[in-house]
């Protein structure tokens, strides 16, 4: 699944490189890792962006090759913190009603609150 195809849409986007990291804000909303043509590969939320890239290019699984490719973009929207759980299993609901199952990279499903 494409990133386009998230709703609410996502465009602000880094390069998924450590010294990007420097360019993503420090508040909280949902984000996506995707590969250089799109390909979903992970969704996720936290209240701190900045700190969530780090954490993820720290570990070695998010920066590995998967079967639809290595994570090249971390796509982000700022959303308001008591919402996020709801965009986040927004997202996730959109990919798993495409692909019937969760990206390749998300071990479980988020909690439903």
């Amino acid at each position: 699944m494409k990133v386009n195809q998230l709703v609410p849409t996502v465009e602000l986007k880094v390069k998924f490189n450590f010294s990007d990291h420097k360019f993503v804000p420090k508040e909280s909303g949902c984000y996506v890792l995707a590969t250089f043509d799109n390909e979903i590969l992970y969704i996720g939320l936290t209240d701190n962006l900045n700190r969530r890239f780090a954490q993820h290019r720290d570990n070695k699984e998010k920066r590995q090759q998967t079967s639809q490719g290595s994570a090249f973009w971390f796509y982000y929207l700022l959303y308001n913190e008591r919402e996020i759980d709801r965009l986040e299993r927004t997202w996730i609901n959109i990919h798993t009603e495409i692909h019937g199952v969760l990206p390749v990279l998300n071990k479980v499903n988020s909690p439903v609150r």
